[in-house]
């Protein structure tokens, strides 16, 4: 049985379908059905359940996907222990934040990809917070304060923020002088974060309120540029904004704490040689030459 029809399998069960998992291993679905095909009829058995919705798997294939998902990390494993140093083969899928990821990620992901010319690298930019594992994930990488989560994860480099608003909401509304003021104010927010701040030698969190929210760093930067309320934002989003005086500062006396740039991955006793591999080059450019959402970059 070929490894690329155990794979295919394991993909389709994870994936719940022909068509997400054509699309996690970027072939075509006829090509995934063919391959379920010769497993089944290699088996004698049948594996999957096709449904207008998808495909569910049959006792039989919950039994088997187990060992074959195994069988595939082994082979992996045992690629990669023969490789000659520095060799990557086979895939890696990477969950990357849209906000940032064109403009701060995708270069190294390029890099990556010109490093090792065996590798297939699939990134999906989106600021939705994807389920590694249900969604075929390696790893992704995550901006900002990292929830508590079952994922282990690897801190890059920093990143840094600010509280502001336009001139327009502060003429209006006034400005917040210390973390409970926020409380006061209309919140641009992602979702029902907390935000912190430094006061003195501790940090305070506050969990604000608002009527607008997105799931985009640079729509967030762009509701608070027409006036409609006080954002946290990373300095790579709203540098040219804060320059030219279209949106202002605030708080500096009670700036918010460093956030993080990530690579979270799955949790297993330890990484492939890829996600280790593209974790120690996104480390070269952001944790050992600075801030990456700095002004300048």
């Amino acid at each position: 049985m070929d490894i690329e029809e155990l794979r295919t399998f394991v993909e389709v069960a994870d994936a719940g379908g022909v068509s997400p998992a054509a699309r996690r291993l970027g072939v075509s679905k006829s090509i995934v059905s063919r391959r379920l095909g010769r497993v089944e009829a290699e088996l004698g058995v049948q594996l999957l359940a096709r449904t207008t919705r998808g495909a569910a798997l049959t006792e039989a294939g919950a039994t088997f996907r187990d060992h074959a998902a195994r069988a595939c990390a082994e082979i992996d494993a045992a690629r990669e222990a023969i490789l000659p140093a520095g060799d990557l083969r086979g895939r890696l899928r990477v969950a990357v934040p849209l906000s940032f990821g064109p403009a701060h990620f995708a270069p190294v992901l390029a890099q990556m990809a010109q490093r090792h010319p065996q590798l297939h690298l699939h990134a999906a930019y989106s600021d939705r917070f994807v389920d590694l594992v249900a969604e075929g994930f390696d790893c992704a990488i995550r901006v900002g304060y990292l929830q508590d989560s079952n994922l282990i994860a690897r801190r890059v480099g920093p990143i840094h923020g600010k509280l502001v608003a336009s001139p327009d909401y502060i003429a209006a509304h006034g400005a917040p002088e210390k973390p409970e003021d926020v409380l006061d104010h209309q919140a641009l927010m992602q979702g029902t974060e907390a935000w912190q701040f430094v006061e003195g030698d501790r940090v305070v969190s506050v969990r604000p309120q608002g009527r607008f929210k997105a799931d985009n760093a640079t729509a967030l930067a762009a509701a608070a540029l027409a006036g409609l309320g006080i954002a946290w934002l990373p300095d790579g989003v709203i540098h040219e904004h804060v320059e030219t005086g279209a949106l202002v500062s605030l708080m500096t006396r009670h700036p918010p704490p460093p956030a993080g740039i990530y690579v979270v991955r799955p949790p297993s006793p330890h990484p492939s040689r890829k996600v280790r591999a593209l974790t120690e080059l996104l480390i070269d450019c952001f944790g050992r030459n600075g801030d990456p959402a700095a002004g300048g970059r």
